[in-house]
């Protein structure tokens, strides 16, 4: 998907560079991530600008609105036009609202499904739920979907500078991966995933996300509002968003690499063949 186009706008782009290598520099031309500001409209009034990639930008910014508890589903949104060479979403809603920005801005200490007291936004203690399916997967599909996101972007082999989610089978016979997205933007890529999962009324039972980036707190609860169970990612995790994940059901898995990973939460579904 290297250089893709997405409304005249390029994901990467070629700069010239001097690279030291053997004791001399020598000019290359070298490629780089493209970084992309989007401003977010809601019935007029600016809501939110996102720095994005510049692909998949109506499956971001529907990802975003469901993310950020201001859709449900994909009538709530009458229209949606993006106006990509000036930088604008125009989105109006079926039943306007009135939305306040201190509403998605503004941090409290809440319950997360009244086990424990967390920091997080207002919006994710309305967004966020505990998921019950149980989906299952084995050490050798952890490995084996964590290598083939690897190999799917092209974008990250050109320029090192992007993140990849992937929303995947967790059966070894199904399809390796039913739905990949890059961004420069770890949370830009998962609302990608989300905004194609709402617009087609992707099924979830039995799915997983692969993920490339730290799991913090915000990307684990991205993983909860989208309804997935299992997270796998090639890097670590960190306190708060294991304490989340406990609370709301999401196996994590980190630090695929090579033939090893960790099982930091819900080890009741990984299954060991023997």
């Amino acid at each position: 998907m290297g250089g893709e186009q997405s409304g005249g706008q390029s994901v990467t782009a070629s700069w010239q560079i001097l690279k030291y290598s053997g004791g001399q520099l020598h000019e290359k031309e070298d490629t780089v991530a493209s970084e992309y500001p989007l401003t977010l409209r809601i019935d007029g009034e600016e809501f939110a600008t996102i720095v994005c990639s510049p692909s998949d930008l109506e499956d971001m910014v529907i990802g975003f609105l469901a993310s950020e508890g201001v859709i449900r589903v994909i009538e709530d949104i009458r229209t949606l036009k993006l106006n990509v060479e000036r930088g604008f979403a125009d989105v109006e809603l079926t039943v306007k609202q009135s939305i306040s920005k201190d509403s998605y801005n503004k941090r409290f200490i809440g319950s997360c499904c009244g086990k424990s007291r967390q920091f997080y936004f207002h919006n994710d203690a309305r967004t966020a739920k505990t998921i019950p399916i149980r989906t299952r997967i084995t050490a050798a599909r952890c490995l084996e979907l964590m290598n083939q996101l690897q190999q799917a972007s092209a974008e990250f082999h050109h320029t090192g500078g992007v993140h990849n989610a992937a929303l995947c089978c967790a059966d070894s016979s199904a399809q390796l991966t039913s739905l990949v997205r890059t961004d420069i933007g770890r949370h830009n890529a998962l609302d990608k995933i989300f905004g194609q999962c709402i617009r087609h009324r992707i099924p979830l039972t039995g799915k997983v996300i692969v993920f490339s980036g730290r799991v913090s707190s915000e990307v684990l609860l991205k993983v909860a509002k989208i309804g997935v169970g299992v997270l796998l990612s090639k890097s670590a995790p960190t306190g708060l968003a294991l304490e989340l994940a406990h609370d709301l059901g999401i196996a994590v898995i980190g630090f695929i690499r090579g033939h090893s990973f960790n099982v930091y939460t819900h080890s009741e579904r990984l299954e060991i063949e023997n």
